[in-house]
């Protein structure tokens, strides 16, 4: 009994961790490192199909706070604060570098290689949903 306790909770944290690892964006123009730290996830870019425009490192120029304009995109945290409940990843944020705008989020995974992110405001209902593809 001892030993299908153990293995059903085994399962269950295999399941939970199964967002972690590398994802192209829809637009495969960027790649997100999804990692855990205690029971939350989180994701920053760690690479760009663009990294230099106009020869210069890709910057937040978005961001509504004028003092982070100028942090780089690679390295810059997308997703934070995602918890695993049920199948679901929630209660996360994600930020839209292409808006400067940071929006709730949670996370499906229809396959292994298939993330279903849904960002919204106020109700996941009313929102947008991607997909990102797993990094080979």
């Amino acid at each position: 009994m001892l030993l299908f306790l153990a293995a059903a909770f085994e399962s269950k944290a295999q399941s939970a961790d199964a967002i972690l690892g590398t994802w192209y964006n829809t637009e495969k123009t960027a790649q997100v490192e999804i990692e855990k730290s205690g029971s939350s996830y989180s994701g920053k870019i760690v690479w760009l199909k663009n990294p230099n425009p106009n020869g210069k490192p890709a910057t937040d120029k978005n961001n509504s706070e004028a003092q982070l304009r100028n942090r780089p995109l690679i390295g810059l945290k997308l997703l934070d604060g995602l918890e695993y409940e049920g199948g679901i990843w929630k209660d996360g944020e994600i930020y839209d570098p292409k808006t400067g705008k940071t929006y709730s989020c949670e996370i499906r995974l229809p396959s292994a290689d298939i993330l279903e992110l849904r960002g919204y405001l106020g109700f996941s209902f009313v929102g947008k949903t991607v997909e990102w593809t797993r990094v080979k």
